[in-house]
């Protein structure tokens, strides 16, 4: 007996769907079996499917070919790994009919390879190098939602949540860059029964620590005067490398380094109070007390006064996305963007900046008309409840999970008490 799909007429409510797969998963039973209960796992990334829009009939698209493959391959981290990923699993991929390939942070893949036949049995449902399997675009699988979660998943057959994907079982884990902690893509063992196995898993995830342990060795030493990363967006206490350490800072000294790295030429006493701290009662001595402590985290030589500065430049996150969308790189910023500028921080400048970068980018975002990259704003945690985004988001691929959330927006808008 195959595994169970539920058909729902076009434009059915998306959490409908998820109910339905899910009484259909627990009570379907092989002759013989009990019930097999659906994984929360699963269960999550279902609902996260249904409301991405995906259809049980979707397929993946194409979204970097020939040339822009190429060079996006060349240019990208995990081509430093890539004669491991082929030493560790190729030949288990060969031998086992299975396909190794490697996703970046997006969930598209940059690599698909494997047995022959297998291969061409995976080009008709467009797993192919180029294509984007992320979870908003396909669904449940394990790449994408392995990028999805930041965690090693196992998907298993029915599992998927495209019905064409069900023959196939697949394990994937995020690789991690070693110095950032931020997630480069994954990799990914894709097959038929044979991955259903645990012991899959287990393996796939001990290749993705082998990567990062190779790309910690490929990548160059960093003196001690080479220039500091700081790790700001989508996190309260931002992290520092310098010197050969990673350093992760209180909310308050985060703050306080942000705004230096953004002012190089540093900042009086005065100002930083102002940028700092809301409350006019904070006297210059709290300041100074925090800085003295910032300045004995840092180390001998980082922190200068009079005015207060970094002494050598930091490359930060959040120049990043600024610089990439200054020169109308609009995804490259996306991907850059892990989340708002230390969100938890009420300091007047750091709240500038934060909705200053937010907004650049959402406007650049709704600009671009680009439905995958709308639809990763939109599904983000800071995006879920953006109706400029959505009602863009809308207009370019009004499925009825879209047009669902957009209702449910502006009816909580005008529902909405007006202050006068």
């Amino acid at each position: 007996m195959s595994e169970p799909w539920v058909a729902l007429e076009p434009g059915a409510d998306p959490a409908e769907r998820v109910r339905m797969l899910l009484r259909a998963h627990e009570t379907f039973t092989e002759a013989g079996t009990v019930p097999r209960p659906v994984r929360s796992v699963v269960a999550d990334s279902w609902r996260r499917s249904a409301r991405a829009g995906v259809g049980p009939d979707g397929t993946a698209s194409v979204e970097l070919s020939d040339g822009d493959l190429g060079a996006y391959r060349a240019e990208h981290p995990l081509a430093r790994v890539m004669p491991l990923f082929r030493e560790l699993l190729g030949t288990f991929a060969a031998d086992g009919e299975h396909l190794l390939a490697v996703c970046d942070t997006r969930g598209r893949l940059l690599w698909v390879e494997g047995h022959p036949a297998t291969r061409r049995q995976a080009d008709r449902m467009n797993f192919v190098p180029g294509a984007r399997w992320a979870e908003t675009a396909v669904g449940t699988n394990a790449p994408g939602t392995a990028v999805a979660l930041d965690r090693p998943v196992q998907v298993f057959a029915a599992e998927h949540f495209i019905r064409r994907v069900q023959p196939w079982t697949c394990a994937a884990a995020p690789v991690h860059d070693p110095r950032s902690g931020r997630v480069l893509g994954a990799v990914d063992i894709t097959g038929g029964d044979g991955l259903a196995h645990p012991h899959s898993l287990g393996f796939v995830q001990a290749v993705a620590r082998a990567a990062e342990s190779q790309l910690a060795l490929l990548l160059p030493e960093q003196p001690t005067l080479d220039t500091p990363q700081l790790s700001a967006l989508g996190r309260d206490e931002t992290q520092l490398c310098a010197g050969g350490r990673r350093i992760r800072l209180s909310r308050r000294h985060s703050e306080i380094v942000v705004l230096l790295a953004r002012r190089p030429e540093g900042l009086s006493g005065e100002e930083l109070l102002c940028a700092l701290y809301e409350d006019e009662s904070v006297t210059p001595v709290t300041l100074r007390a925090e800085l003295a402590r910032l300045r004995r985290i840092l180390g001998p030589g980082l922190l200068a006064s009079r005015p207060y500065r970094l002494t050598v430049p930091v490359e930060s996150d959040v120049a990043v996305v600024e610089r990439r969308l200054e020169s109308g790189a609009v995804t490259a910023a996306a991907s850059a963007y892990t989340g708002p500028l230390l969100p938890g921080s009420q300091a007047p400048a750091v709240v500038r900046l934060r909705r200053r970068l937010a907004d650049g980018l959402r406007s650049a975002l709704i600009a671009r008309g680009d439905p995958d990259l709308l639809a990763d704003w939109a599904h983000a945690p800071w995006g879920e409840d953006d109706l400029d985004v959505w009602r863009a988001l809308a207009a370019v691929r009004p499925t009825a999970a879209v047009r669902a959330r957009l209702a449910a927006l502006e009816s909580e808008l005008a529902s909405a008490p007006r202050h006068r």
